[in-house]
């Protein structure tokens, strides 16, 4: 690792209110951000791209509760230390091999002048954009404080054209709306009808990370990195002046955040570029985070998987064992005097079926959903059951599968559905966790569905994102990889705690069988959603009409095939599924061998186009061999993408499978419809493809050696 501080300035203003703007510059200059404090003596900032405007003087501050002075005004610079960092860190797993973090910083001590508190606010500056925290040194007059409300401003130079969601404390699960900024009033309700709770929020609140363009071509994205010990962030938006303010997540009692000196909020980051190419490149949110805690990595791997999943989301089969009333209400306790149902999934018969297409295909993982008792208790009970995380159902043995896989060279994955009961499931974590690897189990996906428990509390409030830290903090003490569905969105912790191996944390495939995602949703979720770190999308479904496998789900998926192909390389993750069920890829085994072939870690990725809700292309590097993969997604505008191939290795040759969409291809009439041919390219080749509505193309890019 190669490491370079530079100490600069210090400047100490003891007792003087100082109006001084401080400047800091990013490393390559095209950014500048200024500090300084306004006549009432609140700190403010504001940042400039090329000469130009991004973000106006906003101001910066918390509110307490129960406090007579909040950390809003009043203050005088104690000292400012200016600093420059540049390193270079391998990732255990990522889009590249090598990461550079490098930036200039500004880190500014601020006095209170009734109150004698001290604030610190540090500022970094990247190529890329602009972090910013509040820090609070130990001191004797600020040690215990519960936040009200977080008073960050990001103050917008115009009507900007956003791509949001709108700011629910419990749900990430909305489609994308594209509007500009003094639309969102108006569209908020239609945003919101699949949540009636959403009427208790302010009708212009969105979730980060909320990506922008202006006018005049500048790509803006705001978001949040290393959220530890802190309610999840969204932005309010005063929509008169153009202004979003920081919003927390309230618990219970509707408080943002009880704090303890030193202590520290997460960043706040804008990213800027006039290419939207630079906001998907850039790593500002991992860079923001510390360095892994973890000392042994060498059971944190990249997972290929396929499961026993699609077919319950679809209503074919069903997670519970039986149909029969409730369990608990029938003060059962042992399933074998329950009569089964012939849908439950989790059989032996049925995963041993998975697990024989998942050796032949050369999958890492299956995974297994259902297994466990009390499914027809939590979906009968208004969702009330708790789960014990041990207990299978009479239909699946625990030991024979593990040594079924085992004898296959497959692994498996487990489940725990928590019902939302957080403390529940700490109360079962550790029993939880050895079950896993007594029976040979390395990584879980663990879900919060439903109504957090206790009462009240809602899924990113600081207490329950203490507890999504706390499981996996908890499951690296086991060696145990976590794959976290509905939790808090991701913001870079997959740095510091990497056996944070996937998140959901937004609409995933499963809403396409719940009456479907817009077609250019795919083309939204690399600038907002994978801003914080991978999603576990899963893709790679090839039967696009739901009611052939539920007669009574008559949604669809609104996608062409060749644009689920693409999804494995545009949708980064190093935990990639195959969704669908292994009799659909068996009827399309030419289309089904990229998704074998695709690899899941990355040397090297180069983003080749890009536009938010309209396209994006990207090009991978396989970690460790001289194999390229192309991914190209497309919006509802049929295309040409033309792309060069100048990033293949000078003088070498390779042979490119082309994955693309049919003639007469399109996401709602003709999904299937696709070409396959090879061709034989070099670093000098360009090539000229067709991307049907809600389609695609991907390439496999194979060296001949």
């Amino acid at each position: 690792m190669k490491l370079i501080i530079k100490l600069g300035f210090l400047v100490c203003l003891l007792g003087v209110n100082s109006m001084l703007s401080q400047e800091l510059k990013s490393p390559n200059g095209e950014l500048l951000m200024q500090f300084s404090l306004n006549k009432h003596g609140s700190p403010t900032y504001q940042l400039a791209f090329k000469n130009k405007a991004v973000v106006l003087p906003s101001t910066l501050g918390l509110e307490l509760k129960g406090d007579k002075k909040s950390l809003l005004d009043d203050f005088t610079v104690l000292k400012t230390e200016d600093t420059t960092f540049d390193e270079t860190w391998n990732p255990v797993w990522g889009e590249v091999k090598e990461i550079r973090n490098h930036y200039n910083e500004l880190a500014v001590t601020l006095k209170q002048n009734k109150t004698d508190r001290i604030l610190l606010i540090r500022f970094r500056l990247f190529d890329e954009g602009l972090g910013f925290r509040y820090e609070f040194p130990s001191q004797e007059n600020l040690v215990y404080f519960v936040i009200a409300e977080e008073k960050s401003q990001f103050a917008m130079t115009g009507d900007h054209t956003a791509f949001w969601i709108p700011g629910d404390y419990d749900t990430q699960e909305y489609d994308y709306t594209e509007s500009k900024l003094s639309e969102i009033r108006e569209k908020f309700d239609k945003a919101v009808t699949q949540n009636a709770s959403q009427e208790q929020f302010s009708k212009t609140g969105v979730q980060t990370a909320l990506m922008m363009k202006t006018d005049a071509g500048l790509y803006i994205n705001l978001h949040e990195a290393a959220l530890i010990n802190y309610a999840c962030m969204h932005l309010n938006l005063d929509d008169k002046n153009m202004i979003f303010e920081s919003w927390l997540t309230p618990d219970a009692n509707g408080d943002k955040g009880y704090m303890q000196a030193p202590c520290n909020s997460p960043w706040r980051t804008i990213m800027v570029s006039d290419d939207a190419r630079d906001i998907l490149a850039s790593k500002i949110t991992l860079n923001l985070n510390e360095p892994c805690k973890i000392e042994d990595t060498s059971w944190i791997k990249p997972v290929k998987y396929i499961g026993v999943w699609w077919e319950m989301i679809t209503g074919k089969s069903s997670w519970a064992y039986t149909n029969e009333l409730p369990a608990v209400q029938l003060g059962v306790t042992d399933y074998s005097k329950v009569k089964p149902n012939k849908t439950h999934a989790a059989n032996n018969k049925k995963v041993k079926r998975y697990i024989d297409f998942a050796s032949k295909h050369g999958f890492d993982g299956v995974l297994v959903e259902g297994w466990n008792e009390g499914w027809e208790d939590w979906f009968g009970k208004s969702k009330d059951y708790v789960f014990d995380f041990v207990t299978p159902y009479p239909d699946f043995d625990v030991e024979e599968i593990h040594e079924y896989a085992k004898s296959k060279g497959v692994k498996m994955i487990m489940h725990h559905e928590t019902s939302g009961s957080t403390r529940n499931y700490e109360r079962h974590i550790d029993q939880a966790y050895q079950f896993m690897k007594d029976n040979g189990y390395d990584a879980v996906k663990s879900g919060y569905v439903g109504n957090i428990l206790p009462r009240g509390e809602h899924h990113y409030s600081q207490w329950i994102v203490n507890h999504y830290q706390y499981a996996i903090e908890k499951a690296a003490d086991y060696k145990v990889m976590v794959n976290a569905h509905e939790a808090v969105r991701p913001t870079g912790i997959c740095r510091t705690y990497p056996n944070l191996i996937g998140n959901e944390s937004a609409r995933g495939t499963e809403f396409q069988a719940f009456g479907g995602s817009k077609s250019n949703h795919v083309t939204v979720l690399p600038f907002t959603r994978l801003i914080g770190g991978p999603m576990d999308y899963t893709p790679g479904i090839f039967e696009m009409d739901i009611s052939k496998l539920n007669p009574d789900n008559d949604s669809h998926v609104n996608s062409t095939l060749a644009n689920q192909l693409a999804l494995y390389v545009t949708m980064y993750s190093p935990l990639q599924m195959a969704a669908d069920l292994p009799e659909h890829y068996e009827q399309f085994l030419d289309a089904f061998q990229f998704i074998k072939d695709v690899a899941i870690d990355w040397e090297e990725s180069i983003y080749l186009e890009a536009e938010p809700g309209d396209y994006i292309t990207v090009a991978r590097k396989e970690k460790g061999e001289n194999n390229w993969f192309v991914g190209s997604v497309n919006g509802t505008t049929p295309r040409k993408s033309t792309i060069n191939l100048d990033f293949l290795e000078k003088g070498k040759k390779y042979l490119a499978t082309i994955y693309t969409d049919g003639k007469d291809a399109h996401y709602k009439t003709n999904p299937q419809a696709y070409t396959i041919k090879t061709k034989k390219v070099t670093s000098r080749s360009k090539l000229s493809l067709m991307s049907a509505s809600g389609g695609g193309y991907a390439i496999s890019i194979m060296e001949v050696k």
